[in-house]
């Protein structure tokens, strides 16, 4: 079945629930194929090229909700499963909330997005190899690597055909692509392991493969002779890559299911001011060529521009349609999680900010877990450079680094101007006035 007919399918299996006893009903279909080629040491070691079908529903019976989803699109698998499903929501709890979105007009042209890009699919299988084995080459032959834990590269094309029985039908289409590489450096017991990666929605936005290798060889050999620091509070500054895993923690936090659950330290905070007059943080489903742009969310609901955080104010949470209703407010278009949620940029050059720091440590990179968003507290192993002066003064590894996710946002005292829009959740560097270093 081609795109149009899978969106009649959608559609009729809709109608199909509506006449078969469910009160309201939802039905998605999703289709892609994916290509993925991991190389070590120049030889081929996975090779995957895919295609997948899949359609999943939500039924609801008088506030009782069921969920089923099949691979198989033939007509008689999927009135069985509809059919069941209305079933079993009936035999569910009812709840008062449970329901779909009010149906909101689509005002957004898609072609606008940039979202799918015709290079990617065209793209032989042979280039995509012979592109993950070049950045593989390109960083063994640096004398100071001394392994490569393999180069990948990966494309998927696919599509998203929703309606409900609020009226919504909608489709579109997105492509991805996506380059990456892990090595290893450093002398006898005294290894560190590092890489790159990039992705884009076009072949156009994604680094080559030198781009790739340069910035892979040098964030491991920048770890050689990684050593301990004494145990103190000093200043820290965090890289872009690190900036973006500290929103993740974040958006855990501002999170609509997260807040009704009381889950997050920031429950019953809108309004509230949490952070620095520096920090604003947004998510934009809309803008062109983002990882995380899209038309709407898997609800149907039209994304858009929401101002999370407005200098250091915290204006809204990221919601799907039910986390909305328990909250008392409207979806605002994340069923689908974040779309572009960023920390917006600063007037500082990241050598200014490494410039400002008397004494402290540049995060490069953080191992395990150690995130409770209920107090917001933070405890995490870390590696990267030490800063003297001003100037970086040599690799620290085998520390810890811990703080708390509130006292940073209040404590973010510089804001870099280097933000890139590589990934859902992103932000430029940044530096936090301090947090405690564990080390000897």
């Amino acid at each position: 079945m081609n795109s149009e007919q899978l969106l009649h399918l959608a559609e009729d299996f809709v109608d199909f629930s509506r006449k078969n006893g469910a009160t309201q009903a939802e039905v998605l279909v999703r289709e892609g194929t994916e290509f993925s080629v991991d190389v070590r040491e120049g030889e081929i070691e996975k090779l995957t090229e895919a295609g997948s079908k899949g359609l999943s529903l939500r039924v609801f019976v008088e506030g009782k909700m069921a969920r089923a989803s099949s691979s198989d699109l033939s007509k008689d698998t999927l009135q069985r499963l509809v059919t069941n499903a209305i079933e079993r929501a009936k035999l569910s709890s009812a709840d008062p909330l449970a329901g779909l979105p009010v149906k909101e007009a689509l005002s957004v042209d898609l072609a606008s997005l940039k979202i799918s890009d015709p290079a990617v699919p065209a793209m032989s299988p042979e280039k995509k190899i012979a592109a993950a084995r070049e950045t593989e080459a390109i960083c063994l032959g640096d004398k100071r690597v001394k392994k490569s834990f393999g180069a990948g590269f990966r494309t998927n094309t696919g599509a998203l055909h929703l309606a409900n029985s609020n009226g919504f039908s909608g489709s579109y289409n997105r492509t991805n692509c996506s380059s990456s590489v892990y090595l290893q450096a450093g002398e006898g017991a005294n290894l560190f392991d590092e890489g790159w990666g990039d992705e884009s929605p076009s072949l156009a936005g994604l680094e080559t493969p030198e781009e790739i290798a340069r910035k892979a060889i040098n964030r491991v050999t920048r770890l050689i002779g990684g050593k301990k620091v004494d145990t103190q509070n000093v200043p820290v500054v965090l890289e872009p890559p690190m900036t973006s895993s500290l929103l993740s923690f974040f958006y855990n936090c501002i999170n609509g299911n997260s807040v009704y659950l009381k889950q997050s330290f920031l429950a019953g905070k809108v309004g509230m001011k949490v952070g620095n007059d520096l920090v604003t943080i947004i998510d934009d489903g809309l803008i062109p060529g983002g990882i995380g742009t899209r038309p709407f969310d898997t609800e149907g609901v039209p994304v858009r521009k929401t101002v999370v955080m407005e200098k250091g104010v915290l204006r809204s949470y990221l919601t799907d349609t039910y986390a909305a209703k328990k909250l008392g407010m409207k979806s605002t278009g994340n069923a689908s999680g974040p779309n572009n949620l960023y920390l917006a940029a600063g007037s500082s050059t990241p050598e200014e900010i490494i410039k400002s720091v008397d004494r402290g440590l540049f995060l490069t990179g953080t191992i395990g877990f150690g995130l409770v968003p209920t107090t917001g507290d933070i405890s995490r192993g870390a590696f990267g450079l030490w800063i003297e002066k001003g100037e970086i003064a040599f690799p620290v590894s085998e520390i810890t680094i811990s703080g708390n996710l509130g006292q940073i946002l209040q404590g973010i005292q510089m804001v870099g101007n280097d933000l890139k829009f590589k990934d859902s959740i992103t932000g430029p560097t940044i530096k936090v006035a301090e947090m405690t270093v564990g080390g000897k």
